[in-house]
């Protein structure tokens, strides 16, 4: 949706969507907005609790049915797993996704790694296809005024048109943007740190993939560590991704800088924000 300033202030019932790179700032505006009247929407909450729950669950029983004393239990219908999964801890789907390379450094061989990053994608289309009904239960179930969509920052890479329309109709997209240089190696760093799971383009992984094992002088990706091909990979996956962002914020919404994010503390200042930017975008 786009907007006027007097259309957006006379907007009773705001809706927007957060798109940016993982630790932008997307699930911290969206928990601030939570205690003024806004229903906080979790893209990846959504998918581990709906969509790829029941997949979870079957990774930690395979994994438990090897050790015998948890085999005998689970059974025997003894003991049961719970996917306890929360908005600000998505471990459980993180850990389903994981990392590609040596399953005995705690990888994910390719083949099985290509199917779970098949099954996050479709579980995460799914879970935006979901959005205006959650804005209509928003408001008719639980009585939130306005709507926040915290979505992955695999967005967009998706390549799926009718996602992005579909948002575009229901809400405001308002993107993240990492412009300044020492903010952006921060975010590498951190994620270079404490590497997590992510989600490829298949076509964008089979590309780096072979550029990393051709420089590691390696045959198969089962021969990676998975952590280092993950601090490797990450920095490449981060500015592929920028002009994909782009190419959904410039005609459909609007952009803002994560420095900008940071200096919000309450629901004033981010409407003030979304002035502003509605302001300089006309201008």
């Amino acid at each position: 949706m786009k907007f006027s300033i007097d259309g957006f202030r006379a907007w009773k019932n705001k809706k927007v969507t957060l798109l940016g790179m993982s630790g932008v700032g997307k699930t911290y505006l969206s928990t601030l907005l939570c205690g003024h009247n806004w229903f906080h929407y979790s893209g990846d909450y959504r998918i581990g609790t709906r969509y790829l729950d029941e997949p979870i669950l079957d990774l930690i029983k395979q994994q438990a049915m090897q050790v015998p004393f948890l085999r005998d239990l689970l059974r025997r219908d003894w003991i049961y797993i719970h996917n306890n999964i929360r908005v600000n801890d998505l471990g459980p789907v993180l850990s389903f996704v994981g990392k590609l390379g040596d399953p005995e450094r705690g990888g994910v061989a390719l083949d099985e790694f290509s199917l779970r990053q098949a099954a996050y994608r479709n579980a995460e289309i799914a879970a935006m296809r979901d959005v205006p009904g959650f804005i209509r239960k928003s408001q008719e179930i639980y009585g939130y005024r306005h709507f926040v969509n915290d979505v992955g920052g695999s967005l967009c890479e998706l390549d799926e048109p009718s996602v992005i329309n579909l948002l575009v109709e229901h809400t405001l997209i308002l993107y993240i943007k990492v412009t300044d240089r020492e903010e952006e190696q921060k975010l590498i760093e951190r994620a270079q740190s404490d590497p997590k799971p992510l989600y490829y383009r298949p076509a964008f992984l089979e590309e780096q993939l072979a550029v990393y094992l051709n420089e590691n002088g390696l045959a198969y990706a089962a021969e990676m560590d998975p952590d280092e091909f993950t601090r490797w990979v990450f920095p490449r996956l981060f500015h592929s991704r920028i002009p994909r962002y782009d190419a959904i914020a410039e005609p459909y919404g609007y952009t803002v800088t994560s420095r900008e994010i940071t200096q919000v503390r309450d629901e004033a200042d981010f409407l003030a924000l979304l002035e502003t930017v509605i302001a300089r975008t006309a201008t």
